[in-house]
């Protein structure tokens, strides 16, 4: 009965997050990008690992790596999620310099700001402030492999989030995939 109920409760869960990516991906015009957000969560790899693990206020994944070592589910998920800053992490050319973060390309750069807001939103629940993407990834960002650039703009838009709030941030990324929409047309 236990298993049945983190099914639920899982399913739940990752299609809430879903779907408050989609609909923050579609304010901004990912509209692509908004449909498939997270699709391989559920994929039995990732979602049978998540009902295993299912705790409700925290990623399953957190707690197969805490029991693993590792998460099985994590490695599917970022191998195939381009939102994620570690699937552009990759060795150097220069093999003496080891990984690296790859400059992730602003609509994936955006996605990962959208899926940050959800999982507060999902996690935090009514603790939930624009301050909350922030202050997840100030806990741990000494520690992230990340391309400069992909890091910089990453910070300015959760700082903008935090300080602006949401209406602001999202009319600012607007306006940023537009320009970069068009500097890509200039470049064909």
């Amino acid at each position: 009965m236990r298993w049945l109920n983190n099914a639920v409760c899982h399913f739940r869960t990752i299609t809430k997050h879903k779907w408050l990516v989609m609909r923050s991906c579609f304010a901004v015009g990912l509209y692509r990008q908004g449909l498939l957000h997270d699709l391989s969560k559920y994929s039995p790899e990732e979602f049978l690992t998540g009902v295993r693990y299912y705790q409700g206020n925290r990623s399953p994944n957190a707690a197969e790596k805490e029991v693993k070592g590792y998460s099985g589910a994590w490695l599917h998920h970022k191998g195939r999620n381009k939102h994620h800053f570690e699937y552009w992490i990759d060795f150097a050319p220069d093999k003496s310099r080891g990984l690296i973060g790859n400059e992730m390309p602003l609509r994936y750069l955006v996605e990962m700001v959208m899926d940050r807001i959800a999982a507060s939103k999902v996690y935090k629940g009514a603790d939930y402030t624009d301050a909350s993407p922030w202050e997840y990834y100030a806990r741990g960002r000494d520690s992230l492999v990340m391309h400069p650039k992909t890091r910089r703009q990453l910070e300015i838009l959760l700082r903008l989030l935090r300080d602006k709030g949401e209406a602001r941030t999202f009319a600012c990324i607007r306006r940023l995939l537009r320009e970069d929409r068009r500097r890509q047309k200039t470049h064909r």
